[in-house]
Formats: structure tokens, sequence, C-alpha cells
């Protein structure tokens, strides 16, 4: 049995807010490659060579940033992800 140990960061709320924010895609063992597609093309307006390239290396590396930006706008891409069943976080 493995203890998984989880480290917090101290961060400012105005960093968050103003400053660059990354949207990560986790991998599951749920959707298929053609739903992550699908859905990224949908939610982050990725072509559909970006949408491939990002669930080849979520299925690979377990993680990908899709999208960067400010957090305000991430928020609501990051919602709708979830919403669709995905595993997403705004970093």
């Amino acid at each position: 049995m493995s203890t998984k140990e989880q480290i917090l960061e101290k961060v400012d709320i105005a960093e968050l807010l103003n400053g660059t924010s990354e949207l990560v895609l986790h991998n599951d063992d749920v959707n298929t490659f053609d739903y992550v597609i699908e859905t990224l093309i949908r939610v982050c307006n990725h072509t559909s060579l970006q949408a491939e390239q990002c669930a080849m290396l979520v299925h690979y590396k377990g993680k990908c940033t899709v999208k960067s930006g400010e957090f305000e706008k991430l928020k609501n891409q990051c919602l709708q992800l979830l919403d669709a069943g995905l595993s997403a976080e705004i970093v």
C-alpha cells in the first residue's frame, strides 16, 4: 500500500486572477480517444491535430496542458471539460 502526499502551495489570489494559468487535462480509463478529441475541439477550440496530439500526450504522459491564459477565462472551459466527464484542473 502506498501513501500519496499532496503539497499545497500558498498562492496569492491576485496572482491567480491576473497571471497566466494552465488548464491541465488528466488521463482516465473511461473516455475514448475520439470523445476526448471531440470535446477538446468543442470546448477549447482546438484544431483536430491539436486535440489529437493532446489526447496522445494525456494517454502516454498522464496529463497535458491544453490551454494557457487568465484564470477567469480558463474557469469556464475547465467546468465544461468536467461536465463532459473529463478530468481537468487549473494550475
